[in-house]
C-alpha cells in the first residue's frame, strides 16, 4: 500500500525523476488535465498531436500519457519499437469511445453493407475511439478524423463512395454534415439497441451519412438555454464551443472548433472581451489564468471525471515504476490496421 505524501513532496519527487530520466522520458498532458498535471508535463495539446510528437522523438524510451485510455492507445499504435507507453490510471476511460464496442460496430457494419453494398460505404472513425474501432476502419478502406479535419475526411470519403458510416460521436458527425450541406433527411442515427439501428431499409438506402448514437457527456451538458441566458446577461460576450456539442448549441455559438482551436480563439480575442467557453472546465479555468486581460468564463461547469482520475500521486507512482506499471500495448495486428486509417487521415489535405 502506498504511503501518503503531501503535494509538495509529490511534485518535487516527480521533478527529480524527470531530471533522472532526462530525454528518455516524455510526459504528455491533454488539454483537459488539471493544472497541477499540466504544469508537470513536457507537452500539452490534443491527443493525436501529442502522440505524434512523442512517437517522433527517438530519444524517448518512456511515454507517459496523462489523458484517457484511447489516447494512450493511439500513442502505442504510433510508437517506435523501443518506446513504452504508460498511463497513470488504466481506469481513465472515455464513455463516448465505450459506446462503440467493436462487436456491435461489426454487426452494424455488416447489416448496413448487406442493404446498400459494401462498395458504397466508407467508415470514418473519430479519434476518440478505441484501437479496435480504428482497426475496423482501416480494414474497410476508411480513415480516422479529428474534430479539426472531419470536413476534409468526409469530403475524401464522398469522393470515393456514396455513403459514410461515422463512429462514435453523433454530434460531431451531424455538425460536420450540416457544414457540408447534407440535408437532415440524408442523415440518420444508428441506435445499436434497436433493429436496423431504429431505421427502415429505405431510410438506410436514402441516407448519405449514418451517425452512430454516441456522445460526449462533457459537451452535451451545454444547452440552448445556457447560450440564451448568457447572451441575455451579457449580449457582447463571445461564445466558443466544441463541435461535440449538439447542433442547436453550435448554431447559437460565435465560434466552433477543437480544443486547440478554442485555445487559439481565446488567445486571439481582444483584450477586455468576455469569452464564454463551452468545453471541459479544467481547460477553461487554465485559460482564465493564462489570459487575465480577458474575462474567460465557463458557459457551464462541465468536468470529465475520467480525465480527473489522473493526479500527481498516480503520475509519481507511474514514474517510480517506469516501463512496467500500467503499460498500454496494442497488439500488432490491431495496430497495423489502425495505422492504415491514421495514415489515410495524414494524407488528407490540410
Amino acid at each position: 500500500m502506498r504511503h501518503q505524501r503531501d503535494n509538495k513532496d509529490i511534485q518535487d519527487e516527480i521533478v527529480r525523476l524527470k531530471r533522472k530520466y532526462g530525454k528518455e522520458l516524455v510526459i504528455l498532458t491533454h488539454h483537459y488535465q488539471r493544472k497541477d498535471i499540466v504544469d508537470l508535463g513536457d507537452f500539452r495539446g490534443d491527443s493525436f498531436g501529442l502522440s505524434q510528437k512523442a512517437a517522433a522523438d527517438s530519444a524517448a524510451r518512456y511515454i507517459v500519457f496523462c489523458g484517457v485510455h484511447f489516447m494512450a492507445e493511439s500513442a502505442s499504435v504510433l510508437a517506435q519499437k523501443h518506446q513504452v507507453v504508460q498511463i497513470p490510471d488504466l481506469e481513465a476511460g472515455c464513455w463516448m469511445a465505450d459506446m462503440a464496442d467493436t462487436h456491435i460496430v461489426e454487426k452494424a457494419w455488416n447489416e448496413v453493407s448487406e442493404i446498400v453494398g459494401e462498395r458504397s460505404l466508407t467508415p470514418i472513425v473519430y479519434m476518440n475511439s478505441d484501437a479496435l474501432i480504428k482497426a475496423h476502419c482501416g480494414r474497410n478502406g476508411g480513415a480516422v478524423c479529428t474534430s479539426s479535419n472531419a470536413p476534409e475526411a468526409f469530403k475524401w470519403a464522398f469522393d470515393r463512395r456514396e455513403k459514410i458510416f461515422f463512429f462514435p460521436d453523433e454530434h460531431l458527425g451531424r455538425n460536420t454534415g450540416n457544414r457540408l450541406g447534407i440535408t437532415p433527411s440524408e442523415m440518420i442515427v444508428w441506435d445499436p439497441e434497436k433493429k436496423l439501428g431504429g431505421n427502415t431499409e429505405q431510410m438506410i438506402r436514402n441516407a448519405k451519412l449514418i451517425l452512430w448514437k454516441g456522445y460526449c457527456l462533457v459537451h452535451t451538458r451545454f444547452t440552448e438555454q445556457d447560450m440564451k441566458s448568457l447572451k441575455e446577461t451579457d449580449p457582447e460576450a463571445l461564445i466558443v464551443v466544441h463541435p461535440e456539442c449538439t447542433q442547436e448549441v453550435v448554431a447559437l455559438a460565435d465560434a466552433v472548433g477543437s480544443t486547440s482551436y478554442i485555445v487559439k480563439y481565446v488567445a486571439d480575442a481582444p483584450k477586455g472581451s468576455t469569452i464564454a467557453v463551452g468545453t471541459e472546465i479544467n481547460l477553461t479555468k487554465r485559460l482564465a489564468l493564462e489570459y487575465p486581460d480577458k474575462n474567460v468564463i465557463p458557459l457551464k461547469e462541465s468536468l470529465c471525471p475520467n480525465m480527473y482520475k489522473i493526479n500527481p500521486s498516480k503520475l509519481l507512482y507511474t514514474l517510480e515504476n517506469i516501463g512496467e506499471y500500467n503499460r498500454v500495448v496494442v497488439p500488432e495486428e490491431t495496430a497495423s490496421d489502425a495505422r492504415l486509417a491514421l495514415d489515410r487521415m495524414l494524407d488528407l489535405p490540410s
